[in-house]
């Protein structure tokens, strides 16, 4: 199994269903700076380590879920190019000139 199919199997725990991906990523920020700035003693340290490491999980998972859903959207949709030199359009030489 490789790490993305890990990551888009994981189960959402509990503590972080109905959380938006904007607010697990503004919440990890806020993590991120005060841990940084030294503001948390040793122990609420910790607490915080884990649950960015939580949310860092949370995130992943959710763009997995995304792209998986381009992904099927793009399955039909993805065509090559007509040549638009034939249909009467401009090449790509004619407008670099």
């Amino acid at each position: 199994m490789t790490k993305k199919q890990a990551t888009a199997n994981l189960v959402t725990p509990a503590h972080l269903e109905g959380l938006s991906f904007e607010a697990a990523m503004a919440e990890l920020n806020k993590l991120v700076a005060s841990m940084e700035a030294g503001e948390l003693a040793l122990e609420a340290s910790v607490s915080a380590y884990q649950r960015g490491s939580d949310l860092v999980k949370y995130c992943a998972s959710q763009l997995e879920k995304v792209e998986q859903q381009v992904k099927i959207l793009e399955a039909g949709m993805l065509k090559p190019f007509a040549d638009s030199g034939a249909a009467g359009g401009s090449t790509d030489t004619e407008d670099a000139v």
